[in-house]
């Protein structure tokens, strides 16, 4: 391809920021960013915003590249065969490719009387609302937090270390990703810091009320305030937009991250399904599939064909309070191995990582195409789940 492209990068976290910084490459590509929020959100910290020890956001100008345009705005629709997208404002915009990377937030709980009275913290916005909620509750109100994954476990260890009386509802297993070795260790620290975990065969949550958290055994636990963390969502913009995906809405592509409806649109981050099986929604995933997106436009833009996915994962990270943490280590097809590392060195890990997401953007930005973690070898495990999905499909058929 010949002449000047425009790309357009829908989404402004991690995956979309990490695209975009690595598209500046060249200098016959115009990129714009487009995102609903005017400050790049640390996802990765916004527990520590519920709890009053991080405000959760970072100036684009840290982390954005100069030669990045942003557009402080949403997409309502994408029209794939005008090349175009039109934006909340009215205004439309056209695009040679086309990077979707609009990411994920709170799942619908549908869960009777969880979206009145339950908070959900998966987006800025929803845990600004629930931090002065907090604020107005006694320091002996029950705060119950629903979902035992990373968010709800780092939401129950922030708010007890203050002296909140928490309850954490896990709706069967504590950590479901954890090793049980490192399992034992996420349980003990929270029993230090005085949460009550409920967990195990009905637990799961069946009614939240104004005061009160309903589960399937018919226990009834007391809550002032009541905390969603239980699952994550994604934008329908591209079902809306009559692009395929997945059963939860994420973008589907083939293993380069393009769009099995149009090779101008390539997908990255946690609304990406590449070949129907998807990454673990997480910053771990993100920034690679960001750049791997980006490579894959770039590739296309050159004439050459684009590498294929190649992910690795190390594991995963959890604060347990501002003094301890864990890092539980993986294998490179992202399941759990028996070593982890907890207490506080766990805790500086898990700050060194933190502060890390942020580094690799604000190179990346500083020095386009120098991100490389995403051509790590992950292995042949994800080969042989492709290869084995091809062989049911064609048993079904």
């Amino acid at each position: 391809m010949t002449g000047h492209t425009d790309v357009v990068v829908i989404g402004g976290g991690y995956a979309g920021v990490m695209a975009a910084n690595r598209l500046t490459q060249r200098d016959d590509v115009t990129v714009t960013l487009i995102n609903p929020r005017g400050t790049f959100v640390h996802r990765i910290r916004l527990h520590q915003l519920v709890g009053g020890s991080d405000d959760a956001v970072v100036d684009y100008r840290e982390v954005l590249a100069e030669g990045a345009r942003l557009v402080v705005d949403a997409v309502t629709r994408i029209d794939a065969a005008g090349r175009s997208v039109t934006l909340s404002s009215g205004r439309t915009l056209g695009y040679d490719y086309l990077v979707y990377a609009v990411g994920s937030g709170s799942a619908d709980p549908r869960v009777p009387g969880a979206a009145e009275f339950a908070y959900p913290i998966a987006d800025l916005e929803e845990a600004q609302r629930l931090r002065p909620v907090l604020d107005a509750a006694p320091a002996s109100a029950a705060v119950t937090v629903v979902g035992a994954g990373p968010t709800g476990i780092e939401t129950a260890a922030e708010l007890a270390e203050q002296g909140r009386a928490v309850t954490l509802v896990c709706g069967g297993v504590l950590g479901p990703y954890l090793h049980p070795r490192g399992r034992r260790s996420v349980a003990g620290r929270l029993k230090a810091l005085g949460v009550t975990v409920v967990d195990g065969p009905g637990t799961e949550v069946t009614a939240v009320t104004r005061d009160a958290v309903l589960l399937g055994s018919g226990r009834e636990l007391p809550s002032a305030v009541t905390i969603w963390t239980a699952g994550f969502g994604v934008p329908d913009l591209a079902a809306r937009s009559g692009l395929s995906t997945d059963v939860l809405g994420r973008l589907l592509t083939d293993e380069t991250l393009t769009s099995v409806d149009d090779e101008r649109i390539v997908a990255a981050g946690d609304s990406a399904a590449p070949s129907n099986l998807p990454l673990r929604m997480s910053c771990q995933a993100a920034m690679p599939l960001g750049a791997r997106a980006a490579d894959t436009v770039l590739s296309r833009i050159a004439g050459e064909q684009p590498a294929t996915l190649n992910q690795v994962f190390a594991g995963q990270c959890i604060s347990l309070g501002r003094r301890a943490g864990i890092f539980q280590f993986a294998h490179k097809n992202d399941t759990a191995l028996w070593f982890h590392i907890d207490g506080r060195p766990g805790a500086k890990l898990k700050e060194f990582v933190c502060k890390g997401v942020v580094k690799h953007l604000a190179d990346e930005a500083h020095k386009p195409g120098g991100y490389s973690l995403h051509r790590a070898s992950g292995g042949g495990t994800r080969q042989q789940l492709l290869e084995a999905g091809r062989g049911e499909a064609l048993a079904i058929s």
